[in-house]
């Protein structure tokens, strides 16, 4: 089993090619600066090439006219090899990334796979709508759309990569990948997992770099391009919808995130602290989905911070290859620099810090990016701190005293992705989700998800849903067939 890749180059139909002007990059991981592979650095004319690639795969290849299941045994092997190489995997993926060992082995590596299986069976047993009308019989078909860019963050990269590859694949159209610069090892070991499993050439295409006029810009400003997965920030999103515009590419877009998590004071504390210590403090805060404003009722708010202060102090930020390890470092230098400011920040606006807020550099954390979980009370919604997306392990928490005032805490922000809510009242839990701006509401529980439901974000936060049948849509161009019938008796040949 290998652990390390050396050397990472573009994958353009079935070959492995440097960038068209030598240029590279270095791949180093977070805990200790240790280099981990040279890769090669995207121009605009590798995207074009890739783009090439895939339009030539999908007007002249195979895979489009493939019937879903004999797409489905071949994605199906794909996610086969991705169990058979789930450790490999998920130490590329803790190495190039800082995610613990525990997270990379036994949630999102599977998740991988997972994606894979859904959706080529989604596709093979999705049904499909006919109205018979008298003489007149309609019914809709699901063509794929075509080319599609892919473009995947670093936070989750192969789960978050593959949760845009598998349903365009598995509708039959054909992808053109470009993974975050800071993570790039999984995404080059995953293709060539899916090359062995019988993918065909041309159908997934690699190409590492960055944004801008380089390898990101004919992704998403090239007309051969059909659609636009985008998972990353809000202003690089909007950047991809204005570069979209000019040729009516359909874009779907996961943005950024402040959400809300709501701890009543009926909640069970044995469940809402551990929920809320994972939603803030899992994935090293790095998470969009986390629970970044904490509205704790106020009848149990200083019982509530206790048991929740002394989690944070407690737990274990070391080296992400350590099982014990809840947290590992955050991805890069100039991340750690933007989320300590906003811990400046909000001490500037009237925080109080309770615990962490300043940079672990202690013997196990002074070669990596490491902060600890920090909590910040004294804000209000009002404060940039509590409005604006740190991402990383800051919580701040807020007070409230109504389910009506925490509502108007909650969706008073610019973003609307997710919430978490904690409460034994199950009216309430009903009459908040109906409410609450987001795409996601939890209630009792935290990060679960089925793959039939849609998945988003309001405001700010996305454009578009994607999973099972909001897949679909997004992935095919739905098309309207209408024929009339001969009348029962009537002369044919």
């Amino acid at each position: 089993m290998s652990t390390t890749v050396s050397e990472v180059k573009h994958l353009i139909g079935t070959e492995w090619v440097a960038s068209s002007d030598g240029d590279t990059f270095e791949s180093r991981d977070p805990h200790d600066g240790s280099l981990l592979a040279t890769v090669a650095r995207g121009t605009a004319d590798d995207g074009r090439a890739a783009i090439a690639a895939a339009r030539t795969a999908f007007d002249d290849g195979p895979w489009p006219q493939m019937s879903p299941k004999e797409r489905a045994a071949i994605l199906h092997a794909v996610a086969d090899n991705v169990d058979e190489h789930r450790d490999e995997l998920a130490q590329l993926e803790t190495r190039d990334g800082g995610k613990t060992i525990t997270q990379s082995l036994h949630a999102e590596i599977p998740r991988v796979a997972h994606n894979f299986r859904f959706f080529a069976d989604y596709v093979a047993m999705a049904g499909n709508e006919a109205y018979p009308d008298g003489d007149l019989f309609s019914y809709t078909l699901y063509p794929p759309a075509g080319v599609v860019s892919a473009i995947s963050p670093w936070n989750a990269p192969l789960m978050l990569a593959t949760w845009k590859i598998a349903p365009a694949l598995a509708f039959g159209n054909t992808v053109v990948l470009k993974p975050a610069p800071q993570t790039p090892l999984t995404a080059h070991r995953f293709a060539e997992l899916a090359l062995e499993a019988g993918l065909p050439p041309g159908v997934l295409n690699v190409v590492q770099g960055f944004g801008g006029d380089a390898v990101a810009g004919p992704l998403t400003s090239d007309s051969r391009v059909d659609r636009i997965t985008f998972t990353g920030s809000s202003a690089t999103g909007v950047k991809i919808l204005q570069a979209a515009a000019a040729n009516h590419t359909p874009v779907s877009a996961e943005m950024g995130g402040k959400s809300a998590n709501i701890i009543f004071a009926d909640a069970d504390l044995d469940v809402a602290v551990p929920k809320a210590i994972r939603a803030i403090f899992g994935g090293n805060g790095q998470v969009c989905l986390s629970g970044t404003r904490l509205l704790v009722q106020n009848s149990i708010r200083e019982e509530f911070l206790e048991r929740f202060t002394e989690e944070a102090r407690n737990l274990k930020v070391g080296d992400p290859k350590d099982p014990a390890s809840f947290m590992g470092p955050l991805i890069e230098e100039q991340h750690l620099e933007k989320v300590h400011g906003y811990v400046e920040l909000a001490q500037e606006e009237g925080g109080k810090i309770i615990t962490g807020g300043e940079r672990l550099t202690g013997a196990e954390h002074k070669d990596g990016f490491y902060y600890p979980p920090t909590i910040i009370t004294g804000l209000t919604n009002e404060a940039r701190a509590a409005r604006e997306e740190i991402f990383g392990p800051v919580e701040t928490v807020l007070g409230f005293d109504t389910e009506e005032e925490a509502l108007r805490i909650t969706n008073d922000s610019p973003y609307g992705l997710a919430g978490m809510l904690f409460t034994q009242n199950l009216d309430r839990a009903h009459r908040m989700a109906a409410r609450w701006k987001a795409g996601t509401v939890w209630i009792n529980t935290f990060f679960e998800r089925d793959l039939r439901l849609p998945f988003g974000g309001e405001g700010i936060s996305g454009l578009g849903r994607e999973g099972g049948q909001y897949s679909r849509e997004f992935f095919t161009e739905p098309r309207a067939v209408t024929i009339r019938l001969q009348r029962s008796g009537a002369d044919h040949d």
